[in-house]
């Protein structure tokens, strides 16, 4: 399966890459040879429908490079098992790594595809004798999976979170100690920070990120420099698709995305704390 790229007549993307990297990132591609700051993370981050996602404004006001590595519908997976990303990571002033469901990477009971994490391959044998009653093979992305899965037992559906959660902390750390301490995490989503229990959301399995906690980000705290959260305002959100630019096939999808002003709300956010920290010892 060949990545997606995106492109509509009035917004171009500049598919490029970098090293050995098999995904397309956003360009233009930034040199590497100087300063600059990383930025890791899905679909917002990449900033699909938006001319300027929140590490192209964030470029501008600091006026230091920043490389946009951002993947549609990615997880941690398509960052921490390419070596060529982790070293562009390494290499940075600073890096910006926006939390991504714990949906979104295999683990004991399921695999994903390796760069479009939202796409189901296949479910183990541990999960296929926990879910005895249940056909994999109708399934090509995670949350239909997930959403069938609790809708025939929500009791055994829980051991699915429970493996889910352990696996995205045991991902992260092992991503975070690849990146290194000079990382923001940044939770940039619609949905508050906290220890609600996920069904107890009003969109359970619709949040965005998946199944993660604000414990499970503190935990992570002494591996970074800060965790940034940006939670919309209601006047940004209320702007809808207002300055996105899309073609009218994906109007359903652009409705659903965070918007031109959320960006700018995520970089204003991002703005302190990379002025702290990117030149703090660590």
């Amino acid at each position: 399966m060949k990545q997606e790229v995106i492109e509509t007549e009035e917004l171009s993307y500049s598919p490029c890459r970098y090293g050995a990297s098999r995904m397309l990132f956003r360009g233009p591609r930034r040199r590497l040879d100087r300063p600059y700051i990383a930025f890791i993370g899905g679909t917002e981050t990449y900033g699909k429908f938006i001319s300027k996602p929140f590490p192209a404004q964030v470029e501008k006001i600091m006026r230091q490079t920043c490389v946009n590595l951002g993947c549609v519908n990615g997880g941690i997976d398509a960052f921490v098992n390419d070596p060529t990303i982790m070293e562009i990571c390494q290499g940075a002033d600073m890096t910006v790594v926006q939390i991504m469901g714990a949906n979104l990477l295999s683990n004991r009971f399921y695999s994903v595809h390796p760069r479009r994490n939202d796409r189901f391959l296949r479910a183990s044998t541990v999960l296929q004798a926990i879910y005895q009653d249940v056909d994999f093979s109708d399934f090509s992305f995670i949350r239909h999976m997930l959403g069938a899965l609790h809708a025939k037992s929500p009791d055994r559906f829980e051991t699915v979170v429970k493996e889910l959660r352990e696996a995205w902390t045991a991902r992260m750390t092992n991503m975070l100690r690849q990146t290194g301490r000079r990382t923001i995490l940044l939770w940039f989503s619609e949905d508050d920070l906290n220890d609600e229990h996920w069904s107890d959301r009003s969109n359970q399995l619709q949040a965005d990120p998946l199944f993660v906690t604000r414990a499970m980000l503190e935990d992570l705290r002494p591996l970074v420099q800060d965790i940034v959260v940006v939670n919309p305002s209601s006047e940004a959100l209320s702007q809808g698709t207002c300055g996105m630019i899309y073609p009218e096939s994906q109007e359903s999808a652009a409705s659903e995305m965070m918007g031109v002003d959320c960006h700018t709300e995520a970089c204003a956010a991002l703005i302190p704390s990379l002025r702290e920290n990117l030149y703090k010892p660590v």
